[in-house]
């Protein structure tokens, strides 16, 4: 009579499913289209792969998905290297992945986590390498094409945020086998140069290849090697290349690359108001110590009963003294105020048309910011800083 098997709990089966899963694969490499992707705090991502045949979950734990450089998506095509498990409390088969990488990039995938690898290695990733971001720069460099949309999102944002703020532009090739080296110039000329105080290192998006220059070994170097603090802004929020591990600050969209590297003209003159009323607060609480301090005396003296003379001395002492006190303080009010009065003069309208540019203002006094603001035939005004002049236009930007 045959023995009788043992009855095992769903538990013990599920764990034994799960050895002979593991003794009967070794790690797999499997290709699919990423569905319900779900990154949580803890940091670990839990997706499933799918095809046209079938789906299967995965998860991505913390300690390797750090190493990855970019953020997968939902309808992602991928590749990825992972073992056979199950979750035995719920008796799901899933990939446990040990890499992943997108579905045919292959060797340019590999060659940018080997350089990756290598670079945060020898510390240039390393964040007390990096150079302090001026809060308040006096100037900006920017490198990208001189025919890259990225400019244009670049210069408009600067535009409206810091209008003070002169700008250096050093175009360069942004795709292709040159830019590199391309790149490369630009970086050494602004640095040669010393004109800006920022560089903005600034590229649109597009793929893996097309982003590529930006993970070359010796530009990486050269950003390491840039006295000029580096902000990079290339690609989109999900692109990562080597340029943005080794820059001193990396943005996620060129624009934005522009907000970091300047504070709003708002903010200025906020900060300008702010610094003016603490002064005038000080000042206020100076004088009424030193009055206070003087009825005292004032008391002291009308109690002491002193030599009439002798206390006309001391009276004259303590109101030269007191007037002394009151004239440095306002004379370094004085000079904070001519210091602000300086900061918002470079702020004035009036100093960029001194620099050769005009305003062109419709019949209501509107400034023209967009070529379709002008229409054919109408009158404008065009405001010069030594003056203006009507004119018209024969035709507009829509004909």
């Amino acid at each position: 009579m045959d023995k009788p098997s043992p009855i095992l709990s769903v538990g013990d089966l599920n764990r034994a499913i799960a050895e002979s899963l593991t003794d009967r694969f070794d790690t797999v490499l499997v290709s699919g289209e990423i569905s319900n992707f779900k990154a949580y705090d803890s940091g670990h991502w839990y997706f499933s792969l799918k095809d046209e045949e079938g789906q299967i979950r995965c998860v991505m734990f913390r300690g390797k998905n750090a190493q990855l450089g970019f953020m997968p998506q939902s309808g992602d095509q991928v590749e990825v290297s992972a073992s056979v498990t199950m979750y035995v409390p719920r008796g799901d088969v899933q990939l446990t992945i040990h890499s992943l990488r997108k579905a045919g990039l292959g060797g340019l995938y590999e060659a940018f986590l080997k350089l990756k690898d290598k670079l945060a290695k020898a510390g240039l990733f390393d964040e007390d390498r990096k150079r302090p971001i001026p809060s308040h720069p006096k100037s900006l460099a920017i490198i990208t094409s001189a025919q890259a949309a990225a400019l244009k999102d670049v210069l408009t944002t600067l535009a409206r945020r810091a209008p003070h703020i002169p700008i250096f532009i050093y175009p360069t090739l942004v795709q292709g086998p040159d830019a590199p080296a391309g790149i490369i110039r630009a970086l050494e000329q602004a640095n040669a140069d010393q004109l800006a105080e920022v560089i903005l290192l600034v590229r649109g998006g597009g793929s893996i290849e097309d982003l590529w220059g930006f993970n070359d070994e010796a530009l990486a170097l050269a950003i390491a090697d840039s006295r000029i603090p580096v902000i990079s802004g290339v690609g989109h929020e999900t692109d990562f290349t080597i340029a943005d591990f080794v820059a001193d600050l990396r943005a996620p969209t060129p624009t934005s690359a522009a907000e970091l590297a300047t504070p709003k003209r708002e903010q200025l003159l906020q900060e300008l108001n702010a610094y003016q009323e603490q002064l005038r607060q000080k000042l206020e609480q100076r004088i009424e110590r030193e009055a206070q301090t003087l009825d005292q005396m004032s008391l002291r003296l009308g109690h002491a009963l002193p030599n009439p003379e002798r206390m006309r001395e001391q009276i004259g002492q303590w109101q030269q003294r007191l007037m002394q006190s009151v004239h440095v303080y306002f004379n370094a009010l004085k000079r904070n105020q001519a210091h602000w009065l300086t900061q918002l003069e470079t702020l004035n309208p009036q100093r960029t048309l001194e620099r050769g540019y005009a305003v062109i203002l419709d019949k209501e006094k509107k400034a023209a910011r967009n070529p379709n603001d002008i229409k054919a035939n109408e009158d404008y005004l065009v405001r010069l800083a030594e003056g203006e002049l009507k004119t018209q236009f024969l035709t507009s930007s829509s004909e």
